[in-house]
């Protein structure tokens, strides 16, 4: 069983045996009443592979789907996060992307973090369980519910070709450079086109080239000039790729931090990131929290959220530290 990733705070238990939890679990939903403690105790502590083998186990014992019967059993941001953790990636994502654009009005800050995030073989696998799982084109989707310049971005980032080589054209970071420059701030009105063009195509070491030659022909840092140029989801979906070309973990950090910080709390962002980052790198978004903001993501969450749904969410962040 294949991880995710190695900087997750989320790893394989030891001596896992699926029929146990399985069984288990059976016991918590039966009868009057539910035993939250041990599907957060049980749930929390799997990796993906393993929730996918107690799903089968669970079956195969019980006769029943251990998702629907957690469904039935469960509500609000708990059953979310429950639902979430029973999904492998790709899944997770093409039924988050799903979300995002059905119904009214769209939620464009998941388009954006899901697309701006992954990697080319990880859009192609969303794309394909999307085309799987929800019968349409997530391209036709995302066109369907998008527009303009931002609705072109996201094509771009499903197109999933960026080079992902480590090497640097010195001579065309600096004519990259020099021409997100002139498509900005050195003229009136912005070229969006050589925006997306150098910044969805190129890799990533290439990038930080160009963001520090950048630096020193305009005397700016990249995203101050997004800023400036830019608004809206268009400015939204640019500096998220400069964020995760930068520092991945630190992007999802500062995304946790804001659904977090002032009056209510954006639970969709929250619980996608706490959900999709678990296995992957949660102990190094936990790092870069903690000094981005003088604070732990642990003690964040724990006055945000209540109950069981706080519960699950300080197993997945994995400690106080």
């Amino acid at each position: 069983m294949a991880a995710l990733g190695n900087r997750g705070t989320v790893t394989e238990a030891s001596g896992f045996k699926p029929e146990e939890d399985a069984q288990k679990l059976h016991n918590a939903m039966k009868g009057a009443g539910t035993n939250e403690a041990t599907i957060i105790e049980i749930l929390a502590h799997r990796t993906i592979a393993q929730r996918q083998k107690i799903k089968e186990a669970f079956k195969q014992s019980v006769g029943k789907d251990l998702l629907d019967c957690l469904k039935s059993e469960l509500t609000g941001n708990f059953e979310k996060v429950v639902v979430g953790l029973m999904m492998s990636a790709p899944v997770y994502d093409a039924y988050e992307l799903r979300n995002a654009i059905k119904g009214a009005g769209t939620e464009e800050a998941c388009l954006i973090d899901i697309l701006a995030s992954r990697s080319n073989a990880e859009k192609k696998e969303i794309i394909a369980t999307y085309k799987k799982e929800h019968g349409k084109s997530l391209e036709d989707d995302v066109c369907g519910d998008t527009s303009g310049m931002f609705q072109r971005v996201l094509v771009s980032l499903l197109a999933a070709g960026r080079d992902e080589s480590t090497k640097v054209d010195e001579a065309q970071a600096v004519q990259d450079a020099k021409d997100i420059y002139e498509a900005g701030e050195a003229r009136w009105g912005t070229d969006e086109v050589k925006f997306l063009t150098v910044l969805s195509v190129r890799n990533r070491n290439h990038l930080l080239r160009v963001f520090q030659e950048y630096q020193k022909i305009s005397g700016r840092d990249i995203e101050d000039s997004i800023k400036r140029e830019m608004s809206g989801c268009l400015e939204d979906v640019f500096l998220a790729i400069v964020k995760c070309m930068k520092n991945k973990p630190a992007f999802f950090a500062e995304r946790l931090y804001k659904s977090m910080k002032g009056l209510g709390t954006t639970d969709s962002v929250l619980i996608r990131i706490m959900v999709a980052r678990a296995e992957i790198d949660m102990l190094d978004i936990k790092a870069e929290f903690l000094k981005m903001y003088g604070k732990t993501l642990h003690s964040f969450i724990k006055g945000d959220t209540s109950g069981d749904y706080r519960k699950i969410l300080l197993e997945l962040c994995g400690g106080e530290k």
